[in-house]
């Protein structure tokens, strides 16, 4: 797989959320969104595979409204639309967890959604798009899924919510690291998964400023590793196509305000194989009965894999990004990550 550049808006790399946005955002969504729950994980691989000393705390951000993280972001950026943009309604590009999320932030703004989803994406999520009344429009690949979205923009005035750049959008995913640092003071390192970097730009935005100490590591599929590259390269990077099962990871580039963000506050990103995740997804459900989607895998499959030696006997969190999975898909990929 090859990489282009994208050439970056240089001026949108020299700013981010500071903690007062962060915690103004926290408020002005409270009550909206849920508070999610933190579980520590004791039992199974972690008690068996990890130091002794080690803790392992995962944020459950998949019990969220609308089974992902998503919703924070989607709706700090559909409640700061004006009367006119409300009347025109909302457009996304996404292969499921941020389209859900938009149509249920635009229903309860009172706002129209047109969402553009890759043909492959769960039938599950398109689903429960079309249940929060958005209208969907099916298009071959991710990468036409965002030029579709644009050409709405342009056709119909809509507005495009961004599934993982911008300000507004980096500001609402930042209440996640808010909340984990309150939850649980004091963690060595947090582990995000990675698809176009609007996780963790808002989680590591909040966590380093809070804790400097705290490291931050994000975690991509080699089949999808748009920011690996982006850090290699120095700015953005667009890739020629995506090949991976976690299709919430998929993002095909990197942008110009999530890339700047995260190079300012992500210590590093590192990568795993789509067999790594399926025993992911294995170990959360045999030791927790979690029933997750491949993405929140990632993070576990860093623990073990990539980050075992230098998070070994530490405080680590761990961000379970999302759920929405069908039963047959689950458990396909379950038995693919079965050890032998």
């Amino acid at each position: 797989m090859t990489a282009a550049s994208v050439n970056p808006d240089t001026s949108a790399l020299a700013t981010f959320p500071s903690l007062a946005d962060i915690r103004a955002t926290a408020d002005r969504l409270a009550g909206k969104i849920l508070a999610t729950p933190v579980w520590r994980w004791q039992t199974g691989a972690a008690a068996t595979r990890l130091a002794p000393s080690t803790e392992v705390w995962l944020k459950l951000e998949l019990f969220q409204t609308t089974g992902s993280f998503k919703l924070r972001g989607a709706l700090n950026c559909v409640e700061a639309l004006d009367a006119d943009a409300k009347r025109r309604g909302i457009v996304a590009a996404s292969a499921g967890n941020h389209a859900i999320a938009a149509a249920y932030a635009a229903r309860i703004a009172g706002t129209s959604a047109t969402v553009v989803m890759p043909r492959h994406a769960s039938p599950l999520r398109i689903a429960t798009c079309e249940g929060f009344g958005a209208k969907v429009v099916l298009v071959p690949n991710v990468h036409e899924a965002f030029a579709g979205a644009q050409a709405l923009v342009a056709d119909e005035g809509r507005t495009m919510i961004h599934p993982f750049d911008g300000p507004l959008t980096t500001l609402g995913t930042a209440t996640v690291g808010l909340e984990f640092m309150q939850q649980v003071p004091q963690l060595d390192a947090v582990v995000v998964p990675v698809g176009g970097g609007g996780l963790i730009s808002g989680i590591a935005a909040a966590v380093k400023q809070l804790n400097p100490q705290c490291r931050v590591y994000g975690v991509e599929p080699f089949g999808a590793d748009a920011m690996v590259r982006s850090f290699q390269a120095g700015e953005p990077v667009k890739l020629d196509a995506v090949d991976t099962i976690a299709d919430s990871l998929g993002a095909p580039y990197a942008l110009a305000y999530s890339f700047g963000v995260c190079r300012q506050f992500v210590d590093e990103i590192v990568r795993v194989s789509d067999d790594d995740l399926c025993r992911g997804m294995h170990d959360l459900f045999i030791d927790m009965k979690l029933a997750v989607e491949p993405a929140p895998a990632a993070a576990v499959a860093a623990l073990f894999g990539p980050l075992k030696a230098r998070l070994d006997g530490k405080r680590v969190g761990l961000v379970m990004c999302g759920s929405n999975i069908d039963a047959a898909r689950h458990a396909e990929l379950l038995a693919r990550g079965k050890p032998a």
